[in-house]
């Protein structure tokens, strides 16, 4: 059975990546045919067709590899500016450089139709041609919004209730390894309160509370000050009088990692403690949290980019030396597909895995909307660049009345993103081989 829904969790993530690509590439061919821009193909996955159908004028189709997708538009870029002697033609077509950049117009070349030669991409206005770029990435973006909401407003985030699901009988002391009180333990300050399991905190030093986290925060807040405690018990409603003891707690940052010194020891501080533990229970958020919470990864996202060669030398190095990985760091999609796998095949409520499940989904397509922008070709940010740069200097033009300028012409830049595209490859590569000898543990 564990195997079963190991094979579920990956499935998931398959499908929810190929749903994801299916999106993305959706999200750059709507545009193009609304401006009336040819597209040839739209293609998810890469490698070997598994299978295709052309409707209209265009071909549908799956690939082998789904690490990817694309749509094949007419002349996305200028067409060869022809024969021209030493000056612009094959002759001057020396050296691996001059070679690939003649290679790239030929391919661009062949996907201009003369009887479509107007429907090209490259002829778009730039605001256009941005639409239809960053279209794809938008998609993702949207996708990743609809799974958080549904998530936080239709699931419910996890969070402790005000309802009392355990009372220690005494204070442990700080750093004990004890499991169970001995005589000469203090009997903990919600006991000797009479708060019971099952009561309903209803609000705390006379201030109403809906959430555990303020109760928590107010008991905290008051060590060794007795505080009035109004529980409902019953369908009745009590006063009991509750005294935190002061107890000792490390502090932690807004992320919820230990916060240490300068000499790397624990940071203390002294919390008031009553020994009360809250049932869970998922509960729904407003609508807008699913978009607060895109944004929060977003912002995530765009720092582990940021951080990107460092932590690809973290993972080498902890593939090297066995030494634990970071579980915030880069994945592949075997790495995630793995997770997925754990999380489906783990110890914990059907909903519970679920709810991970759909996270997961949704910072992936955080990571694809954010990973596309980058502005380097191949990727979608480059194309956006591109027309950026094409749209400055025809404005440069215009501002001091001198000629229409020939667009950019992107096949100049094929060796960077050859570069680009083996820098990739080779993170890819990295990545899948560290996900299948040393994958992060979430254990």
């Amino acid at each position: 059975m564990e195997i079963l829904l190991y094979v579920a969790g990956l499935l998931f993530v398959l499908v929810g990546l190929g749903v994801s690509i299916a999106l993305h590439e959706l999200g750059h061919l709507v545009p193009a045919k609304l401006f009336g821009v040819h597209v040839g193909q739209y293609m998810i996955g890469f490698g070997p067709r598994l299978f295709s159908k052309k409707i209209g004028e265009t071909e549908y189709g799956v690939k082998a590899l789904p690490i990817g997708g694309f749509i094949s538009m007419s002349g996305m870029y200028p067409p060869s500016p022809g024969d021209e002697g030493d000056e612009g033609g094959r002759s001057r077509s020396r050296g691996a450089f001059r070679t690939l950049i003649q290679d790239a117009r030929a391919a661009n070349d062949e996907t201009i139709d003369p009887e479509r030669a107007s429907r090209v991409f490259y002829l778009l206005p730039v605001w256009k041609r941005v639409i239809v770029m960053f279209g794809g990435p938008f998609m993702n973006l949207v996708l990743a919004v609809v799974i958080f909401t549904v998530l936080l407003s239709g699931i419910g985030l996890q969070q402790g209730t005000t309802t009392i699901a355990s009372v220690s009988e005494c204070v442990l002391p700080a750093g004990s390894t004890q499991t169970s009180c001995s005589a000469s333990d203090p009997v903990a300050p919600a006991a000797q309160a009479g708060v019971k399991p099952g009561d309903r905190i209803v609000s705390v030093d006379g201030k109403d509370v809906r959430t555990f986290a303020e109760a928590s925060a107010i008991i905290q807040a008051s060590p060794g000050k007795a505080i009035p405690l109004v529980v409902e018990r019953a369908g009745s409603r009590l006063t009991l009088q509750l005294t935190p003891v002061a107890a000792q707690r490390q502090e932690a940052d807004a992320n919820g990692r230990a916060v240490v010194d300068d000499k790397g020891n624990a940071v203390m501080h002294t919390v008031g403690y009553a020994g009360v533990g809250a049932q869970l229970a998922y509960v729904q958020q407003p609508l807008s949290a699913g978009f607060e919470q895109a944004m929060a990864n977003t912002g995530s996202v765009v720092q582990l980019i940021g951080n990107l060669p460092v932590r690809l030398w973290d993972v080498g190095v902890s593939l090297v030396t066995g030494t634990p990985r970071d579980p915030n760091g880069p994945l592949s999609v075997i790495g995630v597909g793995r997770i997925a796998g754990e999380v489906a095949a783990a110890d914990a409520p059907l909903l519970n895995r679920f709810a991970v499940l759909l996270s997961l989904m949704g910072s992936l397509n955080i990571a694809l909307f954010v990973f596309n922008l980058i502005p380097l070709l191949p990727l979608d940010g480059g194309h956006i660049v591109v027309a950026l740069w094409d749209g400055l200097k025809r404005a440069w033009a215009k501002l001091f009345q001198r000629p229409k300028p020939k667009p950019v012409d992107a096949t100049r830049l094929v060796p960077l993103t050859i570069v680009v595209a083996a820098l990739l490859v080779g993170m890819g590569g990295l990545l899948l081989v560290a996900d299948l000898f040393h994958p992060v543990s979430i254990g």
